[in-house]
């Protein structure tokens, strides 16, 4: 049986946030108040639609806002772990959930040569429009408490492990690795042989150790392995499959 690798993109694929990284496009470097105020909670693409307009209004071409986005770091390691997992695709399957959007994935990963390492991309959808702007939607609608409204990762997960069984495809393990707070809720969905990797440092790893100090911790089943570099979560990738 495979192996299927899990992962967040910012702050763990990349080592930075592509959201944010994008208002490296503007002259300026910055966004006015009145776009950065408007932020509410739980409504982050909402917002980057607002930031996309606003980098569209300023006549920031297409190619300049993806020229920016290809020199966005990645992670230590990781592009290593990624062409490992590119090169042992028969026996691993690879997907990214993601809050970020679908241009901003693809151009990065494209940019390192590396998108065929990642065998599909759960995020919001983007494109330009007829003036130039970028259009972010949301990925989904859910009804899960713990979620932003436009991403439920869980619910991503676990149609997809559904969807493969559907096709004769069952996982002896899965790794799920990720940094953030909305990484926490598709945890629940993992087997007690399964690996949730939060990186050092990050939300993700305060999170899981307050789970696992709590007594009805049926929440989470998984074993968890905290990282700081994607050549230790090659280790443990490696590990598993040659064991």
């Amino acid at each position: 049986m495979k192996t299927l690798m899990v992962f967040d993109f910012d702050h763990t694929v990349v080592d930075d946030n592509s959201d944010t990284w994008v208002i490296r496009c503007l002259p300026g470097q910055t966004l006015p108040d009145a776009v950065k105020n408007s932020y509410r909670k739980g409504h982050w693409t909402e917002f980057m639609g607002r930031v996309m307009n606003y980098i569209g209004d300023q006549e920031v071409s297409p190619d300049s806002v993806r020229s920016v986005m290809e020199t966005i770091p990645f992670t230590t390691g990781m592009t290593d772990l990624l062409k490992f997992i590119l090169e042992n695709k028969s026996s691993i399957d690879c997907i990214v959930i993601s809050d970020s959007n679908t241009m901003f994935i693809d151009w990065i990963l494209c940019a390192a040569g590396l998108q065929a390492a990642v065998d599909q991309v759960f995020t919001n959808p983007a494109k330009f429009n007829e003036l130039g702007c970028m259009e972010v939607q949301c990925y989904h609608s859910h009804d899960c408490e713990r979620c932003p409204v436009n991403l439920c990762k869980r619910k991503v997960l676990e149609l997809y492990l559904s969807e493969q069984s559907d096709r004769g495809v069952e996982y002896e393990r899965i790794f799920y690795v990720g940094d953030g707070g909305n990484d926490l809720c598709p945890t629940s969905c993992l087997r007690g042989h399964d690996v949730v990797m939060p990186r050092k440092g990050y939300t993700l790893e305060k999170q899981l150790a307050r789970l696992k100090g709590q007594e009805d911790s049926d929440y989470l089943r998984a074993r968890v392995i905290a990282w700081s570099s994607g050549s230790e979560i090659l280790e443990e990738l490696k590990a598993s499959m040659y064991s």
